[in-house]
């Protein structure tokens, strides 16, 4: 259910997107807001859930995993069953970030990461290819992230 959010709320939003880790007072400073009204606002984002989470943003190159695959996966059908049994295995592979249902030619498309060619290989050779139902798997490997933003558009 999409909440309404009015422009201050966009601006306390924008800025905590971009910048997290910061205090009450710092946040209210920058959005132009007394340091209660802000936090009544967070309080409130938070309650509806508008705001689900905070998170530390790892740098993939220095935790050994500078290389992203992407992957696309065909079933081999559509019924619940199928899809409920891929979704449930596919969330165990701790190197899988993403994992979307897809319209089109592929059924699935994953993001994973890895630490090289063949640390990619044993993913998919121990996990990947065990998953149920899987028919068909095409990889793409990214040369350079060019841009990469957690921010949504407000």
């Amino acid at each position: 259910m999409y909440k309404e959010i009015d422009e201050t709320d966009g601006r306390i939003l924008r800025v905590l997107q971009k910048q997290g880790r910061m205090s009450n007072a710092d946040l209210a400073e920058k959005v132009n807001l007394s340091a209660s009204a802000c936090h009544r606002r967070v309080a409130r984002l938070e309650r509806d859930r508008i705001i689900r989470d905070y998170v530390a943003l790892v740098d993939p190159r220095k935790v050994d995993r500078p290389t992203t695959v992407f992957v696309e996966i065909t079933l081999s059908g559509q019924a619940d069953e199928v899809l409920d049994a891929f979704e449930r295995e596919v969330r165990l592979i701790p190197e899988v970030l993403e994992c979307h249902l897809m319209a089109g030619s592929a059924d699935y498309l994953l993001k994973v990461v890895a630490a090289d060619t063949e640390d990619f290989a044993r993913i998919h050779r121990r996990s990947l290819a065990r998953l149920p139902g899987v028919l068909q798997m095409q990889s793409s490997f990214a040369l350079r992230t060019v841009f990469k933003t957690t921010a949504l558009p407000l």
